[in-house]
C-alpha cells in the first residue's frame, strides 16, 4: 500500500454545520484527509480590500458584475444572486406560486435545506422515491404522486450528478407544474451537453463555504423566463423596485407585492468574481479524482459504484459508494486517516416531516448503504491512491 504525502490543512468556517465538521484524527496520527475544504485563495484579499474601502458594501456594482459573469457561465441572462442557497429555493418556490395548501413533490435524499423552504411556504412535502443506483429522484414515482394540489417538483442532483431533467420537465409540462432544481451540489455539471442552470423553470445554486464556488455564503436562482426574473428581482428586496426613477433616491415607491431581504452583497460578490477564475480548475480536479476512483474501485466485491450515463457530466461534489457495512467501513477509513460520511440523512426521518411519511423502498435501500469519500480539489494523486488502496485492501 502506498503512503500519501501529508494531507492539506483543513479549512472550515466558524459556523460549520454538521455536514462540514470533520472528525479529529486519532492521537498521534497524521491530519485526516478531509471530506470537504474551503477554497479561499490569498489573492482574493486585494479585490476584497478595494470593495471594503469603496463605500459600497451592500448590493451594488459588484453584485451586478457577478451576475453578468454567471450569466455567461449558465448561458442565461436571468440570473438572480441571493444570500444563500436556501434563500434561492425560498425565492423559487414563491416565483412558482407555491403557497398554503399546495403540494411539492420532492426527494428525501438531500440536505434538509432543500425541503424546509417548502414547509416555510405553507405547503406540504410529498415524497417521491429515489433511484437507489444514482441517489436521484425517480420520475416514475414523481408522476404517481401528482394530485390536484401539486404545484411543483423539487429535484436534487445528488453529489453533482444530474438527475433525469428531460423526463421531469416532460411530466411538468403534461400536468402544468413547475420544476425547481436544487443544484447546490452541481455547479459546473452538464446534462445533454448544456450546463446545469439552463434546463428547468428555476435552478437554484449554493455558494456556501464548502461548495465548488464559494462566496463565503450565497446563492443564485436561474429563471427560465424573463417575467419570473423581473418579479424575483423585486421580491428579493422587499418588493421594492430599486431601478425606478424616484423623487427621493432613498425613499421607496409603492410596493405592489411584498418580498424578502434575500439579496447578495458586494462583499460576497467580490469573493465570487475572484473564485470564478479558479473554479474551472477545481472542477477538473474533482472530475479527475472521481474518474480515478471509478476505475480503481470498480469490481470490488462488497462495494457498489453509483450508475453513470454518457449524456451527462457530474460535478463530483461528492463521490458516493454503497457498502453493506457502512459504520465499520467508515471506522476503518478513520483509523487510516481518511474522512468518510453519509453527508445527508433521509429527510423523511425528521419529525418536522412526520405528516409526509410513507414507504419508499428505493430510498431505504440507498440511505442504509450510501457513504462518501474525499474527492475534491485538495485530494492529491498520492492521497487518492492511498484512499483507493485502503478501500481495496478492506474488501480483499
Amino acid at each position: 500500500m502506498s503512503t500519501p504525502k501529508s494531507a492539506p490543512t483543513l479549512l472550515v468556517d466558524s459556523e460549520s454545520t454538521t455536514c462540514e465538521r470533520i472528525e479529529k484524527p486519532l492521537a498521534g496520527a497524521r491530519p485526516a484527509i478531509p471530506l470537504f475544504k474551503v477554497h479561499m485563495p490569498e489573492s482574493v484579499l486585494e479585490p476584497l480590500a478595494g470593495t471594503l474601502s469603496s463605500g459600497y458594501i451592500g448590493q451594488g456594482p459588484r453584485v451586478e458584475e457577478f451576475e453578468r459573469a454567471l450569466s455567461k457561465w449558465f448561458g442565461s441572462q436571468n440570473v438572480l444572486t441571493v444570500n444563500s442557497g436556501t434563500s434561492a429555493l425560498q425565492l423559487a418556490l414563491r416565483l412558482a406560486n407555491v403557497g398554503a395548501g399546495d403540494e411539492v413533490i420532492s426527494t428525501p435524499m438531500t440536505c434538509a435545506a432543500t425541503n424546509v423552504p417548502i414547509l416555510a411556504a405553507g405547503a406540504k412535502v410529498v415524497w417521491a422515491d429515489i433511484d437507489p443506483t444514482t441517489g436521484n429522484i425517480d420520475p416514475v414515482d414523481v408522476e404517481r404522486k401528482i394530485s390536484s394540489r401539486t404545484k411543483a417538483i423539487m429535484a436534487v442532483h445528488w453529489g453533482g450528478y444530474p438527475t433525469e431533467i428531460r423526463e421531469l420537465n416532460r411530466i411538468a409540462r403534461q400536468y402544468d407544474l413547475r420544476v425547481i432544481e436544487d443544484a447546490a451540489h452541481a455547479f459546473g455539471a452538464k446534462y445533454a451537453g448544456q450546463p446545469i442552470g439552463s434546463h428547468s423553470d428555476f435552478v437554484c445554486f449554493s455558494f456556501q463555504a464548502i461548495k465548488h464556488l464559494t462566496t463565503g455564503d450565497g446563492g443564485a436562482v436561474v429563471c427560465r423566463d424573463r417575467r419570473s426574473y423581473q418579479r424575483g428581482k423585486l421580491l428579493r428586496w422587499f418588493g421594492i423596485d430599486r431601478e425606478s426613477e424616484r423623487r427621493d433616491f432613498r425613499c421607496e415607491e409603492d410596493i405592489a407585492e411584498w418580498g424578502y431581504k434575500l439579496h447578495m452583497n458586494d462583499i460576497a460578490a467580490t469573493i465570487g468574481l475572484h473564485q470564478l477564475k479558479f473554479v474551472g480548475g477545481l472542477l477538473q480536479r474533482h472530475r479527475e479524482n472521481g474518474a480515478y476512483y471509478r476505475e480503481r474501485l470498480s469490481g470490488l466485491n462488497g462495494l457498489k459504484l453509483l450508475d453513470r450515463r454518457n449524456d451527462r457530466e457530474s460535478a463530483y461534489w461528492l463521490f458516493t459508494v454503497r457498502v453493506p457495512d457502512r459504520e465499520v467501513f467508515i471506522e476503518h477509513l478513520r483509523q487510516s486517516g481518511i474522512t468518510a460520511s453519509q453527508v445527508h440523512v433521509r429527510n423523511d426521518s425528521h419529525t418536522a416531516f412526520r405528516e409526509s411519511r410513507q414507504s419508499l423502498p428505493g430510498t431505504s435501500e440507498f440511505a442504509s448503504q450510501q457513504v462518501s469519500i474525499p474527492v475534491g480539489w485538495w485530494v492529491t494523486e498520492a492521497e487518492r491512491e492511498f484512499i483507493a488502496d485502503t478501500i481495496s485492501s478492506y474488501y480483499s
